[in-house]
């Protein structure tokens, strides 16, 4: 419904709150009840005139009743109705007639939002910090040790005051060292959300390092060298263990190399006359789609537009992620399976292309052109290497309905019923 055709009930509901009748509201503007009935139901349009007048007698704002709610608070309305047939259809009513339930509503969805990227930050945090692993590790390990020394000490009826005293002390020196791991641990926990101080992953490392960079290299372009490719690797604050060092110097020379094949300027000149369309991309610049997919996932936003990648190796891990701001991608480890990207692996030479929809409340369709690309070709002696790319790009006006529904990967994922599940989620029942 527009915002326009609501503007007799935001007066309706403004004159009951006010306590006034509707016989004498029309007596104060100068209209008659019957034709102020007909703008109170939206069957007749109001001209600026008695609009003014209105606002006037009921003590309000002319933009309060053209306008009703602001445009964000509306389209919070609706990104929280998203997915749910029939949900959103009259959020501008709503919002116009009930205002503190809209607002309520409004804030509930954000709160819901953020506790869900709390548990998405919290579960890939206790999936992949080192420092947490290690520390649960010790900790489970001398917990081990102390209740084997105890278990000796109370089965075994006669033991040496030798042996008995040597199992007490390690009994108590366990303890301890249980007790530092344990208040150690406590410690971490604690700090690492306010101090940012906590440790990431070389995957994440290496996504830090080339978000800060907007996944764009102007070094790398032209007429590098390998030896360029040191000089950025030592101007990588972000990059803090050698691990992530040698991803990033894994990705950079892959940069390189496409940056050699496909050279910048070309590809600018090619997507200015075709767009951002990879099929006829790859025509223009006789180059496989592979290649394409990093050239353009690589290049400044600016000049291409919002582009996200995934690839991923033979076994289904992500090992190099761009995300859109409507198709999220867990940090590391594997995604959803019917995403396209594990499809191609399956049947390597033929591309797939599909509209995807991630569920969740803010549910947005995305294009996925899927291909994969063999790293190493197969000998008697040691089998194929493949790798699968997926390219996302935004898909705004697309038919919601010719989507397929995925996830992000199956712990956060709240598709109920879903045959390619491999574990529960701990967010299934939404909160």
């Amino acid at each position: 419904m527009a915002e326009s055709s609501i503007i007799g009930t935001r007066i309706r509901e403004r004159r009951i709150q006010q306590g006034i009748r509707q016989s004498e509201l029309a007596k104060q503007v100068g209209i008659s009840p019957s034709y102020l009935n007909l703008i109170e139901h939206n069957r007749r349009r109001i001209g600026g005139k008695i609009l003014n007048r209105l606002a006037e007698v009921l003590e309000v704002e002319p933009s309060l009743l053209s306008e009703g709610a602001e445009a964000e608070l509306i389209a919070t309305l609706n990104e929280a109705a998203a997915g749910r047939s029939g949900a959103g259809e009259r959020a501008e009513e709503f919002a116009g007639r009930f205002p503190g339930w809209a607002q309520l509503l409004a804030g509930l969805h954000h709160q819901n939002a953020t506790l869900e990227q709390s548990v998405r930050t919290l579960t890939d945090r206790l999936t992949h910090d080192p420092h947490l692993a290690a520390s649960l590790h010790d900790v489970i390990s001398t917990v081990t040790s102390i209740r084997s020394t105890a278990s000796i000490l109370v089965e075994t009826k006669e033991l040496e005051p030798e042996w008995q005293g040597r199992f007490h002390r390690n009994i108590n020196e366990d303890s301890t060292r249980l007790a530092e791991g344990a208040e150690a641990l406590v410690r971490y926990l604690e700090a690492a959300p306010d101090t940012g101080a906590e440790i990431k992953s070389p995957q994440d490392e290496l996504h830090a390092f080339l978000s800060e960079k907007g996944f764009h290299f102007p070094a790398l372009e032209g007429e590098a060298s390998d030896a360029m490719v040191e000089v950025v690797l030592q101007s990588a604050d972000s990059l803090q263990s050698e691990a992530a060092r040698q991803i990033a110097r894994d990705v950079l020379y892959q940069y390189r190399r496409d940056a050699e094949a496909l050279p910048l300027r070309d590809v600018l000149e090619a997507v200015g006359r075709h767009g951002v369309a990879p099929e006829r991309l790859s025509e223009a610049l006789k180059t496989d789609l592979a290649t394409l997919f990093r050239r353009l996932a690589m290049l400044p936003e600016a000049e291409v537009g919002l582009v996200g990648l995934a690839i991923c190796d033979g076994s289904g891990t992500l090992i190099f992620r761009k995300p859109l701001p409507e198709f999220s991608m867990p940090p590391v480890g594997s995604a959803c399976t019917l995403w396209p990207l594990y499809q191609v692996l399956a049947q390597p030479q033929t591309p797939v292309r599909a509209l995807v929809r991630q569920v969740g409340r803010d549910a947005q369709v995305a294009s996925a052109l899927a291909v994969s690309e063999e790293v190493r070709a197969a000998s008697f002696s040691q089998p194929a290497l493949m790798r699968a790319h997926m390219l996302i790009l935004p898909a705004a006006g697309a038919a919601q309905d010719d989507a397929r529904d995925v996830g992000v990967t199956c712990r956060i994922c709240p598709l109920a019923t879903c045959a390619a599940r491999r574990e529960p989620s701990i967010i299934e029942g939404g909160f």
